[in-house]
């Protein structure tokens, strides 16, 4: 049963609206005044609040201004009642962040519609879409219900990269977001002497390309194939419909994409003040924490030497010459191309 909060000052309004809520089947919580409202949102976080602009001690504007300052509150569907219709006050009312408006007197239908609208698309929030195809469809597909976003479709072709093949180069303009269907992908710039330095890695289930469309901008790095790897691309009207047109469908899409950005920030700490054995330990950590199945016991990966250096942000050499360093303490494994890490814990408290 989903539960309500409603804010009026009004008795009568408050006892019938409640009453009606009750008998479509909704448990409702009640307050009489702004200020006794917002301590009940945040004890008890109601699916939806249902709140009239004039009370005394706290407004309804006051009360959508607290509530929006919150993590817990912030993303509660709110909807205004009001006796008054002005432009300015429903400009107002959704300038701070409001779902809907409804205008006293309402009807019961009006309202329930208006409750039952709002709950359908705070849901797309709450979902947990898997990092998968069938996720990003399901993602999609769910966005698609919105009226403003028909136009979304769930149809994505697949296309495959080989190993090393470039998917996109430094200073095109994008024509879409990537989803990696399997495999793994870098993205890498290089300065004026040839020298490539990675400045991300995907997996399955990862979004890449993102920032340029969002900057409006040509790539600012290329991206290409750590191996044979199957990705569908997302055509940028279809993700400016996405990010643009709808709050809740930015949000959710947002914190999809945003898992790597805090580990970008970390790297570039690293690479500024770790000693190299330290960055190139960080490397074997970073590529652990990214590709690490939960099964395998220990982690295992193909990797050139000259890909490691360009993570590490240093001379290949002088990548060799770690790992062979690494490999005479017992901290990891080389066979070929593939590198086994036997000791995680020494690895990732390697001193500087």
């Amino acid at each position: 049963m989903k539960k309500l909060l409603l804010i009026e000052d009004n008795t009568d309004v408050r006892e019938n609206t409640a009453e009606i809520l009750e008998l479509a089947n909704y448990k409702v919580l009640t307050a009489k005044n702004g200020k006794e409202g917002v301590e009940l949102a945040q004890t008890e976080l109601p699916d939806l609040i249902i709140c009239d602009i004039m009370m005394p001690i706290l407004d309804g504007y006051g009360v959508l201004h607290l509530l929006s300052k919150q993590e817990t509150t912030a993303t509660i569907p709110f909807i205004f009642l009001s006796a008054k219709a002005e432009r300015s006050d429903l400009r107002k009312g959704m300038d701070l962040g409001a779902d809907d408006y409804l205008t006293k007197p309402f009807d019961s239908s009006e309202l329930l519609n208006a409750i039952e609208s709002r709950l359908k698309r705070s849901l797309l929030v709450k979902q947990e879409f898997s990092k998968n195809l069938s996720g990003l469809n399901a993602f999609i597909s769910n966005a698609k219900n919105f009226e403003d976003l028909k136009k979304i479709s769930t149809q994505h072709k697949t296309q495959t990269f080989k190993k090393k093949t470039t998917i996109y180069e430094e200073g095109y303009y994008p024509k879409g977001v990537y989803f990696i269907v399997n495999g793994k992908v870098k993205s890498f710039r290089v300065n004026e002497l040839g020298k490539e330095f990675i400045t991300g890695l995907y997996k399955e289930g990862d979004f890449f390309g993102y920032l340029a469309l969002l900057d409006e901008d040509v790539y600012n790095d290329s991206a290409s194939a750590l191996e044979d790897v199957e990705v569908c691309m997302i055509p940028k009207d279809e993700f400016y419909a996405l990010i643009y047109k709808n709050a809740e469908v930015s949000k959710a899409f947002i914190k999809l994409i945003s898992d790597n950005l805090i580990e970008k920030e970390e790297q570039l700490v690293k690479l500024a003040y770790n000693s190299v054995r330290k960055r190139v330990s960080e490397a074997l950590i970073t590529l652990c924490k990214r590709y690490k199945k939960e099964d395998e016991p220990l982690f295992s990966m193909r990797i050139s030497r000259e890909d490691l250096a360009n993570l590490a942000g240093t001379a290949t050499e002088t990548t060799i010459r770690t790992l062979s360093d690494f490999k005479e303490e017992g901290l990891i494994e080389i066979k070929a191309s593939t590198i086994t890490i036997l000791k995680h814990d020494q690895l990732l408290k390697m001193k500087n």
